[in-house]
C-alpha cells in the first residue's frame, strides 16, 4: 500500500528588502487564465480537492496549494515569473509564503514540488514547450498536464513527468479498457485520473483517487450536497428533540398536578380521620357517662329497696 510522506516545515528566510518596488505587475491582481471559461471548472474542483485533502482535512500548515499566482525564478529580477494553473509545495511555511503574495523559492527554501497545467487552445504549445522547460530549470519535482479532450491539445489525455538529475522523465501512466487514464503522483500520494463521467461524454474530468482507501475524493458539489443533507438531518433531529422535550415537560407538569391532587386528597383523608377520631372520643365519653348514670341508678334503686324493706 502506498502511503503519503510526512514533512517538516522549512524555516522561511524572508529577505530584508522591498521586493515590490520594481515590479511591473500587481501580485494582488494576477493575469487571468487565457481560456478561463474552459479551464476554471476543472481547476476549481481540483484545487478544492487538493486543499481539502492535503491542508484543511488533516489540519496541516506545511502544505502550500495555489492557482493562478506567480513563481518568481530570478532573484535579481522578480518580473521574471511564471504562473502555473496549479502548484503545490510540501514542507514549507504556507502562511509566510501567502503573506508575500509571490512564491520566492529562495525564501520558501525550495521550489514547488508539483505543477499542473490544464490544456486549452491557446496555452497547449506553451505548456509543452516554454513552461515545461522553465519548471525543469526551476526544479519543480513533478509536472502534470491534463487534456480534458483526450489529446486534442497535448496529444494525449494525461502526462506526468518527474525531475531526475535535473531533467524530466515520464512517469507511468496507464489506460484502462474503458478509456480511463491514470497515473500516480508520489508528491500528492494520490492517483490523478482522466475519467469520463458517462460513455456519451466528449470531455473528461480530472479525478483524484486515494490509494489508501481505493476511493475517489468527493467533488466539492458532492461535499456541499452532503453538508446540506447533514444540516437538514441535524435540524430535523433538533426539532424532534425539542418536541420530545416539550412533551416531557408537559408530562412532568401533569405529574406535578397529579401529585398536588394526591397530596390534597391525602390532606382531606387525614382531616376526615381526625374528625372520626374526635367522634370516637366523644362516643367513648358518652358511653362512660351512660355507664356512670346506670351505676348511679342501680345504687339508688338498691337504697330504695332497703328503705322499703325496713
Amino acid at each position: 500500500m502506498t502511503t503519503k510522506a510526512h514533512y517538516e516545515i522549512i524555516p522561511y528566510q524572508k529577505e530584508d528588502r522591498d521586493i515590490y518596488a520594481g515590479l511591473e505587475f500587481d501580485p494582488n491582481d494576477p493575469e487571468p487564465l487565457p481560456d478561463a471559461m474552459y479551464q476554471e471548472p476543472i481547476l476549481a474542483e481540483f484545487m478544492y480537492l487538493l486543499a481539502h485533502h492535503l491542508v484543511y482535512g488533516p489540519g496541516r500548515r506545511d502544505v502550500f496549494v495555489s492557482s493562478n499566482t506567480f513563481i518568481c525564478y530570478d532573484r535579481s529580477n522578480l518580473n521574471r515569473r511564471i504562473g502555473p494553473d496549479c502548484y503545490v509545495a510540501m514542507g514549507v511555511d504556507a502562511a509566510a509564503i501567502r503573506s508575500r503574495r509571490l512564491y520566492l523559492p529562495w525564501e520558501a527554501g525550495k521550489p514547488p514540488d508539483l505543477a499542473l497545467e490544464v490544456a486549452s487552445v491557446s496555452t497547449a504549445h506553451i505548456d509543452t514547450g516554454r513552461k515545461r522547460a522553465r519548471y525543469e530549470n526551476i526544479g519543480v519535482g513533478e509536472y502534470w498536464r491534463f487534456d480534458a479532450t483526450g489529446g486534442r491539445y497535448y496529444g494525449e489525455p494525461l502526462v506526468g513527468e518527474r525531475l531526475v538529475d535535473g531533467r524530466y522523465e515520464r512517469m507511468e501512466v496507464r489506460r484502462e479498457l474503458d478509456g480511463t487514464v491514470w497515473g500516480y503522483s508520489p508528491v500528492l500520494g494520490l492517483y490523478l485520473v482522466w475519467e469520463l463521467e458517462s460513455a456519451g461524454d466528449r470531455e473528461a474530468y480530472l479525478r483524484l483517487y486515494d490509494p489508501a482507501t481505493g476511493r475517489r475524493l468527493e467533488s466539492y458539489t458532492k461535499v456541499l450536497d452532503d453538508g446540506q443533507a447533514a444540516w437538514t438531518e441535524t435540524a430535523a433531529a433538533r426539532a424532534e428533540t425539542a418536541a420530545a422535550s416539550a412533551e416531557a415537560a408537559a408530562a412532568n407538569d401533569r405529574a406535578a398536578a397529579a401529585s398536588a391532587e394526591a397530596a390534597a386528597a391525602n390532606d382531606r383523608a387525614a382531616a376526615a380521620d381526625a374528625r372520626a377520631d374526635a367522634a370516637n372520643d366523644r362516643a367513648a365519653a358518652a358511653d362512660d357517662r351512660a355507664d356512670a348514670a346506670a351505676a348511679e341508678n342501680r345504687s339508688l334503686r338498691e337504697q330504695i329497696r332497703r328503705l322499703l324493706g325496713r
